[in-house]
């Protein structure tokens, strides 16, 4: 009955929300996709180093080719979506990651490996440039910050449970089906968004032709300021997650399971801080003053955490809320580059900025490895928070006028 007396300008306004909803969640699953199969070849190195007979140097060199590949091709990505379609760039990149993954368990070879890491960068280079470029320019403009943190938080999900999906696959199909089967992932989920009609990141913007956009300057001091901002964020945040279970055990005196615990609750509320800090980006406009202010906040915590063997309370308790500020930052570091792209170059300037991941992922191993191997586990979080501090500094320096963002990708469509 409602649906019969609903007026013409009702039925618009549901359709354009209810497009907006199938849009986000079909982005959404692409970005779980693309965090579940950064974890696939790291938690199967067990059964990769027994199959192929190498050590973990060589497996490690495999991750080093997929950060170095994704770092080279973030950009150019971000062009080909501005200019060829950032839909398509995802269908293929969801396609490419997958049937990498599907072949190298169909023919196992370290050769292979190391070719599977490229394809797989080359992959995951697709999923911000193309994944922003379609969310920026249809989600409605008052949640555009709570689509980003759903959007980010399926990310955090995707590999949350990919340990657990992928040990239950081994033990179910064993390696090689493994494979096959998180490969698949990525065709099956292409083949969703195709089937629930995700619109392209151009068809929201009719005053920007696609001759025009990729003409624009983007290599702007601002972008790069957010690209170096990046790269800082990922070196301090690697540290953390991915040395911080050993430096609490070298340093800090806890068992194993504890110092998993603690790097679990730091995760967990960092998801948790993501859908958080999505409401907050919708409140306000001064997203590099809620980044610095968070990372300030962040650094003082882990600074304590360097200083002081905390009690294993204050210890999960301090990293806990670490975690959830690092989570909420993430809308408002999102928003920031919205804010910073030109029309119709939101792909090609997420793809600048998100270099900075990539080049972060190839000097962070590096950096708090030779601090581990010089037996100073507490400087893996006071490095942290150095690099914290440094983002505190770039994070105002990117603050703007926010009434000068609202045009950077305009939205056509109404909105009550």
């Amino acid at each position: 009955m409602a649906d019969i007396l609903a007026t013409p300008q009702q039925a618009t306004d549901q359709a354009i929300k209810d497009e907006q909803f199938r849009t986000l969640g079909a982005i959404s699953v692409a970005h779980w996709v693309s965090h579940f199969h950064i974890f696939v070849l790291p938690m199967l190195f067990p059964f990769l180093k027994q199959q192929l007979g190498v050590g973990y140097v060589e497996l490690g060199f495999a991750l080093t080719v997929f950060a170095v590949s994704s770092g080279l091709t973030q950009a150019p990505i971000g062009y080909l979506a501005d200019h060829l379609g950032a839909r398509n760039i995802l269908l293929i990149g969801l396609c490419l990651g997958g049937c990498s993954l599907i072949a190298l368990g169909l023919h196992l070879s370290y050769p292979w490996l190391i070719v599977n890491a490229a394809l797989l960068g080359l992959a995951n280079s697709v999923y911000h440039p193309a994944n922003y470029a379609i969310l920026s320019a249809h989600m409605n403009e008052a949640r555009m910050g709570r689509a980003f943190s759903i959007h980010a938080f399926a990310g955090f999900f995707g590999g949350a449970v990919a340990p657990a999906i992928i040990a239950a696959l081994v033990a179910a199909i064993g390696g090689h089906g493994a494979l096959i089967a998180a490969g698949a992932v990525g065709p099956l989920a292409a083949l969703l968004l195709m089937a629930v009609g995700i619109p392209d990141a151009s068809s929201a913007r009719p005053t920007t032709s696609a001759a025009d956009a990729p003409r624009q300057n983007v290599i702007t001091p601002a972008i790069v300021v957010l690209m170096i901002f990046f790269l800082l964020l990922s070196i301090s945040s690697a540290g953390i997650s991915n040395f911080g279970v050993v430096a609490l055990m070298g340093g800090y005196g806890t068992t194993f399971s504890v110092a998993n615990l603690v790097l679990t609750t730091y995760l967990g509320a960092s998801a948790a801080g993501v859908l958080a800090g999505g409401l907050l980006a919708d409140l306000t406009e001064r997203h590099g003053q809620v980044a610095a202010a968070c990372f300030a906040v962040n650094a003082v915590i882990l600074l304590i955490v360097a200083a002081l063997n905390l009690p294993q309370v204050l210890l999960i308790g301090a990293m806990g809320l670490a975690g959830f500020l690092s989570g909420v930052i993430v809308p408002s570091r999102d928003m920031m580059v919205r804010n910073a792209a030109p029309a119709g170059a939101a792909g090609r300037v997420f793809g600048i900025v998100s270099t900075g991941f990539n080049i972060g992922g190839i000097i962070s191993p590096l950096l708090f490895g030779w601090i581990m191997d010089r037996n100073l586990p507490h400087w893996v979080f006071g490095v942290s928070v150095v690099f914290m501090m440094m983002t505190v500094i770039l994070a105002l320096a990117t603050e703007r006028n926010p009434q000068a963002g609202k045009a950077a990708e305009p939205v056509t469509e109404a909105h009550p």
